[in-house]
């Protein structure tokens, strides 16, 4: 595996946006937070509020994984300077369907690192819904820590 990052074109950024709000408001419906009207809107105002520039968002880095010439998955990272330096936050990390379990989720997580650390980044934050064990484990196992917790009870 040769993986390796590179910007978003317009044209993949257009391909993403037009599934990441869909997506996103699908889980937020699914874990319980909101009733689907309402998670909708919290995406549409998530995004826009987010990426009010698109790819021009200052601070938003949004990446296409390749392997070799084989799109693989995207990344989306803000980073953020604060009083002890900046601070990196994982928005949308996604692997391609047809080539998840191959390594690649751990492979894209690993390069965003290795660019925060060229960027002298000193932390990376993420959020991942309970309902998704899958990568709470793939997180976990690449040494992040849960720093909040929020818990609910369907009644």
């Amino acid at each position: 595996m040769t993986l390796t990052l590179e910007p978003m074109t317009e044209e993949q950024y257009r391909r993403y946006r037009d599934r990441a709000e869909v997506a996103y408001a699908q889980d937020v419906a699914d874990s319980g937070m909101l009733p689907p009207a309402e998670a909708q809107q919290k995406a549409r105002d998530d995004y826009a509020r987010l990426l009010p520039d698109g790819l021009a968002s200052e601070g938003h880095h949004l990446w296409t994984a390749y392997d070799g010439d084989v799109e693989v998955g995207l990344l989306w990272l803000q980073v953020e300077r604060k009083s002890d330096g900046p601070h990196a936050f994982v928005y949308d990390f996604e692997v391609c369907p047809e080539v998840r379990r191959k390594g690649y989720g751990r492979a894209i997580l690993e390069a965003a690192e290795a660019q925060c650390r060229e960027w002298g980044v000193v932390s990376v934050g993420l959020s991942v819904f309970g309902f998704n064990a899958g990568a709470r484990t793939l997180y976990e196992q690449m040494g992040f820590e849960v720093a909040v917790l929020q818990m609910r009870k369907r009644l």
